[in-house]
């Protein structure tokens, strides 16, 4: 009777193990591709209506600060791909993926569900690392 339960563990973390291993590649995939696109410019951006977030985009722009995001983004995103040193990836990442997230709910609300589904992505790799990071939230 034991042995089912037993049994039951292994195939839930195998199959949380390849989930979290999917959304590793697909967070690196998304952060390498976008961050290129920063210097290759090989996805059209579409034009901005006049407000809050082309005055951000612009500051971020003109500054050239967006180079420094999109340098973290290719970072943080290969070193998520490659599969070693994930905790740094997602250290680097993290910042980036909150604001992100920030911009797209008080900016730009129509890449909302996008950057939702970066940010859950990012939490499932996180999870699968959270001992990497369990120091963090010692006393």
């Amino acid at each position: 009777m034991l042995a089912v339960p037993l049994l039951q563990c292994k195939v839930d973390a195998r199959i949380m193990k390849i989930i979290a291993t999917i959304a590793r590649i697909l967070l690196g995939l998304m952060f390498v591709v976008f961050g290129s696109n920063a210097f290759l410019h090989f996805i059209p951006m579409p034009p901005q209506k006049p407000g809050l977030a082309t005055d951000f985009s612009t500051a971020l722009f003109v500054s050239h600060y967006f180079y420094v995001v999109a340098i973290l983004q290719i970072t943080g995103g290969a070193l998520c791909l490659a599969g070693r040193f994930v905790p740094l990836g997602l250290t680097l990442l993290g910042p980036v993926i909150v604001n992100i997230l920030l911009f797209h709910i008080f900016l730009e609300r129509n890449g909302l569900p996008m950057a939702l589904v970066v940010s859950a992505l990012a939490l499932i790799v996180l999870w699968d690392r959270r001992s990497s990071f369990a120091g963090l939230l010692k006393p």
